[in-house]
């Protein structure tokens, strides 16, 4: 039998869109689903652990690891940098194990770019009004941060087209369903595969 590849999950979409639980519940539901951890500059906040919220890096050692290209993206967020490791992912996906990626457009795109093999997803709200209502239920910023947020969504929205798939997440347990059968599809495509296939019966082939 061919053996499985794991894939490397890109998942983005609008603030409110509930990208966040989406893979929680994912992770939570598949032992051989992880959520990729990204590399960062700024200092640890209370209660955040080394290697499961962050790998936290010097300056010197984050601009290293860009010399010597390590990571899929990254960026500079007003003084600090954020970016995702290859190492720790490629080493998952050599092991049969898929990562999901929640990551926002901008840092989306430079994947597509270093890794073209990834599944890229965007999830959309079931409507602008219902995104608006999430934003505002949070109960957490002003009205001016409100439609700031919501005139950003709309922007985003219109980048569905860089990516594979879309999901709309009205109801989170459905949306984790279409994601699953989005994974189980990628794991179908021959391109994937074409190789170790033709190599597989070529080995029969010479036993019969």
């Amino acid at each position: 039998m061919v053996k499985k590849k794991g894939l490397l999950i890109v998942i983005s979409g609008p603030s409110g869109a509930g990208k966040g639980t989406i893979c929680k519940k994912l992770v939570e539901k598949h032992e051989k689903i992880n959520l990729s951890v990204s590399a960062t500059t700024r200092k640890p906040r209370e209660g955040e652990i080394e290697g499961v919220s962050y790998y936290y890096k010097s300056k010197s050692e984050f601009e290293n690891m860009i010399d010597n290209d390590e990571f899929l993206e990254f960026a500079k967020i007003y003084e600090n940098y954020y970016g995702t490791p290859k190492k720790t992912i490629f080493d998952e996906i050599s092991k049969g194990n898929d990562v999901i990626l929640e990551i926002e457009m901008q840092g989306a795109m430079q994947v597509k770019k270093s890794y073209p093999e990834a599944v890229f997803v965007f999830i959309l709200p079931p409507s602008l009004s219902e995104l608006k209502s999430r934003i505002v239920g949070r109960g957490t910023e002003t009205n001016a941060q409100i439609e700031m947020r919501f005139n950003s969504a709309y922007n985003e929205i219109k980048l569905v087209g860089e990516y594979d798939y879309f999901v709309f997440n009205n109801v989170v347990e459905k949306s984790v369903e279409d994601i699953e059968k989005i994974i189980m599809s990628e794991k179908m495509k021959v391109i994937r595969y074409k190789d170790e296939i033709i190599d597989l019966f070529e080995k029969e082939i010479l036993k019969c």
